[in-house]
């Protein structure tokens, strides 16, 4: 009704009113190929931010040079890093299997988003490292049911990636996912999540900036006295935009407290 999921185009009455959102790095959407259009948000990426996005379906991947660390893969491996150690630098840099595994309560998968906050460094947790440009140019991520991801990550192509994972949050994704706790992100929930810890990793957030999955983010006060820097001030929430126009279409509809998929727990 609102967009063609497959050439990424609104329709005529929605083309005025989409807001277009640049992104500092270029994003790369593998989607399965049985992954079913009305249940994914890839398209929401692509429509919003058509300068920076393009969807493949696999087997159809584009071809990366495995040795150019500033192209990463979206997915929890176990040889995958927090998007802050990516501003470590590698001699800094350890995976995060490496420093969290012998922490995991039993019956963890180690296939999912990061549930806890590395220990790097008390200060590391913080800090704003005002650099002058990201660490990375390009993220490739999956698109698919948790199942199906597996078998497109076991691509000899992506396997030799240099992976990353993102902080916990908890998905507001309507659909539901048998056996998947709550932090499992829809495509367009982990895109923004990852964009907002890059930025703030950078630059900090704005002071004047208070949307509650921010708070906890460290702030770029006015006594910072760094000019590369641009504070987070919801540079990339546009990117919700048809999330959160379905989000809300659909609770008219039913209960929150009623739908499966906010009933998962979160661990």
């Amino acid at each position: 009704m609102y967009f063609c999921y497959t050439c990424f185009i609104p329709v005529s009455q929605l083309a005025g009113r989409i807001p277009v959102c640049t992104l500092p790095i270029k994003v790369d959407i593998i989607k399965h190929r049985r992954e079913i259009d009305g249940k994914s948000t890839a398209a929401h990426a692509a429509i919003l931010a058509p300068g920076d996005v393009r969807v493949y379906t696999y087997p159809e991947i584009p071809e990366y040079n495995i040795n150019d660390d500033r192209t990463v893969l979206l997915y929890p491996g176990t040889d995958a890093v927090s998007v802050r150690q990516l501003f470590l630098g590698k001699k800094k840099s350890e995976a995060y299997t490496q420093q969290i595994i012998a922490q995991l309560p039993a019956g963890y998968n180690v296939g999912t988003l990061m549930t806890k906050t590395l220990a790097l460094d008390c200060n590391d947790l913080n800090n704003i490292y005002h650099v002058n440009k990201w660490p990375i140019e390009r993220v490739i991520l999956i698109d698919s049911t948790w199942n199906q991801s597996r078998g497109i990550y076991a691509d000899r192509r992506l396997q030799k990636m240099p992976k990353i994972v993102l902080q916990q949050r908890a998905s507001q994704f309507w659909r539901h996912q048998k056996g998947s706790p709550r932090w499992y992100l829809s495509t367009i929930e982990a895109l923004h999540q990852l964009l907002l810890e890059l930025h703030i990793c950078a630059w900090g957030r704005s002071e004047n900036y208070k949307a509650p999955l921010t708070l906890h983010y460290p702030i770029h006060t006015a006594n910072n006295n760094h000019v590369s820097c641009i504070p987070y001030d919801g540079q990339y929430d546009n990117l919700l935009y048809f999330f959160k126009f379905m989000y809300e279409k659909l609770h008219k509809l039913y209960s929150h407290e009623h739908m499966l998929a906010y009933k998962r727990p979160m661990t």
